[in-house]
Parts: C-alpha cells; structure tokens; sequence
C-alpha cells in the first residue's frame, strides 16, 4: 500500500485533542468587524470542536494527524 497523502491546508487549520477530536478556530473574524458587536467578536476567538458529521471526512484527508 503506498502511503496516503495528507491535506496539508486541512493541517494547517485542524488539531487533535487528546481524546481524538478534532479542534478548529470559528470563520469571521478577518475582515468586516466594524459591525459585529463586542460579544461575538468574543466568542469568535475561543476554539471550537468539529461537526460530528464532518469528523469522519476530515479524518480521510487527515491519516497521520
């Protein structure tokens, strides 16, 4: 079996925990800020866990993470 590639701009945004899940930041806090309140733009910056139904995809194009 020849060796599986991984997805490296999947790598770049994804990290495993240590219990196997997989760890993303939140999307929209770049640009456009001006009218987002204070609140969200606090809530964009904590990590969040991964959809469970997109957990087995990511995994595929994430063998060796």
């Amino acid at each position: 079996m020849p060796k599986v590639k991984t997805s490296r701009a999947a790598a770049k945004r994804f990290s495993v925990t240590g219990t196997g899940k997989l760890k993303r930041m939140k999307a929209g806090k770049q640009h456009i800020l001006t009218k987002k309140s204070t609140k969200t733009k606090r809530n964009l910056r904590k990590a969040t866990m991964t959809d469970k139904t997109n957990e087995k995809n990511m995994k595929k194009i994430l063998p060796y993470l």
